[in-house]
C-alpha cells in the first residue's frame, strides 16, 4: 500500500494533507444511550474458550445521538472506532446522523413487560426536514470480534443515496491509522489492531480520505482508496427509492486475515442466528441465560417503580463494563467524560478503567442482584491493582490500592485514596458472610492482600511510585473519593473504620489474634476522634454546626482554605458542604439519629444557598407529579461545564473560573439509603416510609436515565449557560454516561428497600458504634 508519507517526497499539496492530519482528533459525544457487549461464561473463574459460550468475544459498542459511537476491541479501553455515522444525499442536500437527525433509542429484545433482556439496541434517526428515517440494529457476534450492524433506510420524499461514514481510532488513538477502500471493504489499521467492515451489497463507490478540519463529510466527494493518519472511510450503498435494509458487519483482529474472516463469517451466520446466540434464545446461552441466574432480580423488580425496567438494563450494563480477559476487572463507564472535546492524538482510557472505589460499588450491587460468580471474580482480581513488590515502578511501601489502572494492572493515576484501600476488605468480607468465599480462600487472601491493606490503614506509609513520593498517615487521606483534596475526610473514614473493624474479624479467622485487636484498636481510635477532627460549631451556614467535606488539619473550626482545583479559587474548608458524612450511617459507624449526622442535614439541603456552594437542587418532570431531589458533590465543584460560556469541563485544556459540576444520580440514591436507615431504627422500616422512600428516591433515579435507561454521572440542573447540546433540567450532560457507581447505587437501594435494611452495612461494625 502506498503510504502518504512516500506519496510526499513527490507531492507538496499532500504535504498539506499530512500537515492537516496532525490537527487533533477528538472523542465522541459521551451521553451514552446504549452500551453492549457479548455475555460471556466463565470457565473456571476465568474467560477462556471451552465454555457453555464457546469463543469469547472482546467487542464492546457505544452509542450516542443515534450514532455508533467507540467501538472497542481487545483490553475494554483499546477503541478502535470513533464513530459510524450514516450521511443520506436527497434531493434537497446532504444530511447526516445526529447533526440532521433526530434520535429514538429502544432495546430489541424484551419480555412481556418491556423489560430488556439483552443490550441489543434498535436506534432510529430521522431527519428534522423529513426525507428519510434510518433503523440501525446493533449487537455483537458473542463468537467472533465482530459487530452486527442491520440498517434499514426508507426514503420519505423521493429516492436518497446512504453511505457510511466510518472514523477509525485505531489502536485508541484518532491519527497513525492506514486505512483502505474498496466496493468490497473497508478497513483501517495502526499496529497489531485491524478491522474490516463488509456489507451485504457491495459498495457503489467507496474511498479512505485523510480527515480535514474535522471535517468528515468532505469524505463523500473523496476518490481515494487509501489513506494514512486520522482518517474517513467512506462506502456508498445502493440508491433507496422506497425501503432497502443493508446488514453490515465490521471485523477485527489482530491482522489483516482475521479481521477480514471475522467479519465475513458473521455475515454469512446471519442476522437472525447472531442475533439469537447473543440474546441467548432456545438454546443458545447468552444475555437471558445471565438475567435468569440473578436470583435476587424477580423481588427487586417488586421494589421498584417502574415495573423493573432500570433494573434490568442496570444488571446488563454492570456485567457489560467488565473486561473480557482479565475476569472480574469492572470499570467506571464506557465512555470518554466530555469525549467531543477531548483530543485523541494520544491513548487515553476516559473512564474505561479500574478506580476501586467504584469497582467495590459494581461488585456490590451484582452480588445485590443474586449474580455469585462475577463478584468473585472481582475480588479474586483485585490483587492485580494491589501496590506491592511486583507494582511496576514501585519503590515505596505496598498494600494500598492503585488509583487508577487499566485492566491488566498498569498504573495509570498513583495517588494514595485510603478508602480505595478499605473497600477490597470489604468487599472479601461481605462474599465471605455470604456463604460465597470459602474460609480456605478468606485466609489465602488475608495473608496475601487482605492484611497488607489492613496494616496500611493502620500504619501507612512511605509512598514511592511515579510522582508520588508522599507519607501517608492513617486517617488523614492524600486524596478523598473525589480524587481532589488530602485531609480528613467523612466519607474516607467511615470506609476506612468498617474496613478495619470488619479486617478483625478475617484476622480471627485466620488465626491472627494480634492483628484483630490493632485492627479494632486502631478502628475505635479513628471513630472516637471524628467529630473532633471533622465536625464544625463556627461555620458560616445555618446555624453553623455541620461536618465539613474535608479537614486538612485538626482543628475543624480554625476556617483553613482548601485547595484550588478545576478551576475554583480556594475558599475555607466550611463554606464547602458535601454530604459524605452519610456514608457513616451507610456503613454502622454512626446512627441515623446521631447529633452530628441531623445537625448536617438542614445545610446540605438548604437551596436557599448562592449557587457557588448550594448541594441540593429539585427536579420536576413532565408528566411526572412531584418533585425530586439531587446533589452535587460538593459545593463549590468545578468538575462539569462552564456556568458563562457553557463549554464542555476542560476543554482545550483549559481550567476556567466558570465550571461547575452538576448533581448526581449517585447521591439521590445515597440519600434514600439514609432515609431507610432512619426508618429502621426501630426495626424493619413500616410500609409507609418503604412506599415513601420508592416514590422519592427510587423515582428520582430512574427519572434521571435517558431513553436508553443510562443512568448519567451528572444531570444539567439548569444554572448558567446553556451547553450546545441543548440539555433539559434532570438530564444528562456530557460527562459520562453510563456510570457503573449510578447504575450500582440503584441497584443497590432496590436491595436495601426490598431488604429492608442497608445492603452496605456491616453487622460487626453497626455492633460496634451505632447501637
Amino acid at each position: 500500500m502506498t503510504t502518504l508519507k512516500a506519496l510526499a517526497l513527490a507531492s507538496a499539496a499532500t504535504l498539506i494533507a499530512t500537515a492537516a492530519q496532525a490537527a487533533p482528533t477528538t472523542w465522541a459525544y459521551s451521553a451514552k444511550t446504549g452500551v453492549g457487549a457479548s455475555y460471556e461464561a466463565y470457565v473456571d473463574g476465568a474467560y477462556k474458550a471451552g465454555g457453555k459460550t464457546g469463543a469469547v468475544s472482546k467487542v464492546w459498542f457505544s452509542i450516542a445521538d443515534g450514532v455508533l459511537t467507540e467501538t472497542m476491541y481487545g483490553l475494554i479501553h483499546e477503541a478502535q472506532i470513533k464513530q459510524m455515522r450514516v450521511a443520506v444525499e436527497t434531493a434537497t442536500g446532504v444530511a447526516v446522523e445526529g447533526a440532521d437527525t433526530t434520535s429514538k433509542t429502544e432495546y430489541l429484545h424484551v419480555d412481556a413487560a418491556g423489560r430488556p433482556l439483552s443490550p441489543a439496541y434498535k436506534i432510529t434517526t430521522t431527519d428534522r426536514q423529513g426525507r428519510f428515517v434510518i433503523e440501525k440494529r446493533i449487537f455483537t457476534d458473542p463468537d467472533r470480534n465482530a459487530l452486527f450492524v442491520r440498517l434499514t433506510v426508507t426514503a420519505l420524499k423521493g429516492a436518497v443515496t446512504p453511505t457510511l461514514l466510518l472514523e477509525p481510532h485505531m489502536a485508541n488513538t484518532g491519527g497513525g491509522d492506514i486505512g483502505a477502500a474498496s466496493t468490497s471493504a473497508l478497513t483501517a489499521s495502526e499496529g497489531k489492531a485491524f478491522l474490516s467492515l463488509k456489507a451485504s451489497k457491495p459498495f457503489a463507490k467507496a474511498s479512505a480520505s485523510v480527515l480535514k478540519d474535522g471535517d468528515a463529510l468532505a469524505a463523500l466527494k473523496a476518490t481515494t482508496g487509501s489513506a494514512e493518519g486520522a482518517i474517513v472511510l467512506a462506502g456508498q450503498l445502493p440508491k433507496v427509492a422506497k425501503s432497502e435494509t443493508f446488514d453490515v458487519v465490521i471485523g477485527f483482529g489482530p491482522d489483516a486475515k482475521t479481521a477480514d474472516q471475522a467479519a465475513a463469517a458473521t455475515l454469512k451466520t446471519g442476522y437472525a442466528e447472531v442475533l439469537a446466540r447473543y440474546n441467548g434464545e432456545g438454546a443458545h446461552v447468552g444475555w437471558e441465560d445471565y438475567l435468569a441466574s440473578l436470583n435476587a432480580l424477580p423481588r427487586l423488580r417488586e421494589a421498584s417503580e417502574d415495573g423493573g425496567k432500570l433494573l434490568q438494563a442496570s444488571a446488563l450494563m454492570l456485567k457489560v463494563q467488565e473486561d473480557r480477559t482479565h475476569a472480574g476487572a469492572l470499570i467506571a463507564s464506557l465512555s470518554n467524560p466530555w469525549g467531543d472535546t477531548v483530543d485523541a492524538t494520544k491513548s487515553s482510557t476516559g473512564y474505561k478503567a479500574v478506580w476501586p472505589r467504584d469497582f467495590y460499588q459494581c461488585a456490590m450491587a451484582l452480588a445485590a442482584l443474586g449474580d455469585k460468580e462475577t463478584p468473585l471474580a472481582a475480588f479474586h482480581y483485585l490483587p492485580t491493582v494491589q501496590v506491592g513488590p511486583k507494582t511496576p515502578g514501585n519503590k515505596g511501601d505496598g498494600g494500598w490500592f492503585l488509583q487508577k489502572s487499566h485492566v491488566d494492572g498498569t498504573p495509570e493515576w498513583v495517588g494514595v485514596q485510603l478508602d480505595q484501600t478499605a473497600m477490597p476488605i470489604m468487599l472479601g468480607w461481605k462474599l465471605w458472610k455470604l456463604g460465597w468465599l470459602p474460609d480456605a480462600e478468606l485466609k489465602a487472601f488475608y495473608g496475601q492482600m487482605l492484611k497488607p491493606a489492613a496494616d496500611f490503614l493502620v500504619k501507612g506509609g512511605k509512598v514511592n511510585l511515579d510522582w508520588n513520593t508522599a507519607t501517608i498517615t492513617p486517617p488523614f487521606t492524600q486524596q478523598e473519593r473525589w480524587e481532589e483534596q488530602g485531609g480528613h475526610s467523612p466519607s474516607t473514614t467511615a470506609a476506612v473504620i468498617a474496613g478495619l473493624v470488619v479486617a478483625g474479624d478475617i484476622a480471627d479467622a485466620a488465626g491472627d489474634a494480634g492483628s484483630a485487636e490493632l485492627y479494632r484498636k486502631t478502628a475505635d481510635d479513628y471513630a472516637g476522634q471524628l467529630e473532633a477532627r471533622m465536625v464544625t460549631t463556627k461555620g458560616t451556614f445555618g446555624d453553623g454546626h455541620y461536618y465539613l467535606r474535608l479537614n486538612s488539619d485538626q482543628d475543624p473550626n480554625n476556617k483553613s482554605p482548601v485547595e484550588a482545583r478545576n478551576g475554583q479559587a480556594p475558599v475555607a474548608e466550611d463554606k464547602m458542604l458535601d454530604a459524605g458524612f452519610l456514608e457513616l450511617v451507610r456503613y454502622g459507624v454512626r446512627r441515623a439519629d446521631d447529633p452530628a449526622i441531623l445537625a448536617s442535614l438542614p445545610e446540605i439541603d438548604d437551596e436557599a444557598l448562592e449557587d457557588l456552594y448550594r448541594v441540593r437542587y429539585s427536579f420536576t418532570f413532565t408528566g411526572v407529579e412531584g418533585s425530586f431531589p439531587g446533589w452535587r458533590r460538593y459545593g463549590v465543584d468545578g468538575y462539569g461545564e462552564d456556568t458563562k460560556t457553557g463549554a464542555n469541563y476542560g476543554a482545550d485544556n483549559q481550567m476556567r473560573s466558570g465550571q461547575r459540576g452538576r448533581v448526581w444520580p449517585i447521591f439521590t440514591g445515597e440519600r434514600g439509603h439514609y432515609e431507610l436507615a432512619l426508618a429502621g431504627l426501630s426495626g424493619k422500616p413500616d410500609p409507609a416510609a418503604l412506599t415513601k422512600i420508592r416514590q422519592t428516591y427510587v423515582k428520582a433515579m430512574e427519572l434521571f436515565a435517558n431513553d436508553g435507561l443510562m443512568i448519567p454521572e451528572q444531570v444539567w440542573d439548569g444554572v448558567g449557560a446553556q451547553s450546545a447540546h441543548g440539555y433539559i433540567r434532570g438530564e444528562g450532560t456530557d460527562s459520562a454516561t453510563p456510570l457503573a457507581w449510578s447504575h450500582a447505587e440503584y441497584v443497590k437501594l432496590l436491595r436495601s428497600v426490598s431488604d429492608g435494611q442497608v445492603w452496605d452495612n456491616y453487622a460487626p461494625v453497626k455492633a460496634r458504634y451505632a447501637r
